[in-house]
């Protein structure tokens, strides 16, 4: 099919954001332990990563017992601040193969946009970290929405795009989206995700490369 638009998710997709999430949620943990909110735990990376591609209120709600909206505003605004500062220090990490894959896209005359179950902030740190503006045609994050799911947004924005539209990320919420909106998905593997998550997509790769034989 000849797409004209391609929704790409960030986290798990373009962003290998395990590398620095992981350090942010072990921090906001300690403090849930230190108050008497969680029981101690070793998190392992498989384990956190699976918060990836969730948006917060999401992935908050998954603790038990459940945690007092104050302190899921104390820990959520931890993780957020010790991820800016990470990028900020630029020890973010793309996959590899990520910006000359946009630039390849953006040159094939696709409409590229952004869009992420995160905060406004973490969207606009990263798009002048790695200057995706120069890719991007449009910046979307959940928090835009107030944090509805992803499907949803997508149900708003799809008529405002170009058509046929093509969605790609590593989370059940990716495939959800295109699922809901009649458009076809593209599951990345290589992501947060698992094989359960990837069930009915039309497209699986193991690379983000591959998107420029795909397309």
């Amino acid at each position: 099919m000849a797409y004209k638009t391609i929704c790409l998710d960030y986290d798990g997709t373009i962003h290998d954001s395990i590398q620095i999430y992981y350090k942010a949620f072990l921090k906001a943990f300690d403090y849930l332990v230190q108050q008497g909110y969680q029981a101690p735990k070793d998190w392992t990376k498989d384990e956190v990563k699976r918060f990836l591609g969730q948006n917060p209120p999401e992935m908050w709600a998954s603790f038990k017992p459940a945690l007092p909206e104050a302190v899921i505003v104390v820990v959520s605004k931890m993780i957020g601040e010790a991820m800016r500062d990470s990028i900020l220090n630029h020890e973010g990490v793309l996959f590899d193969g990520s910006l000359d894959t946009l630039a390849y896209l953006k040159e094939k005359g696709y409409t590229l946009v952004y869009l992420s179950n995160s905060k406004n902030y973490y969207m606009e740190i990263n798009k002048n970290e790695f200057r995706l503006d120069r890719y991007f045609d449009l910046f979307v994050s959940s928090e835009m929405y107030g944090y509805i799911p992803k499907k949803d947004i997508l149900a708003k924005l799809k008529d405002t795009l170009p058509q046929p539209i093509l969605m790609v990320g590593d989370r059940i919420h990716d495939m959800e989206s295109g699922h809901a909106n009649q458009i076809d998905t593209v599951a990345c593997l290589y992501g947060y995700g698992n094989d359960e998550e990837f069930k009915g997509s039309t497209y699986q790769i193991h690379d983000i490369k591959q998107l420029k034989t795909l397309l």
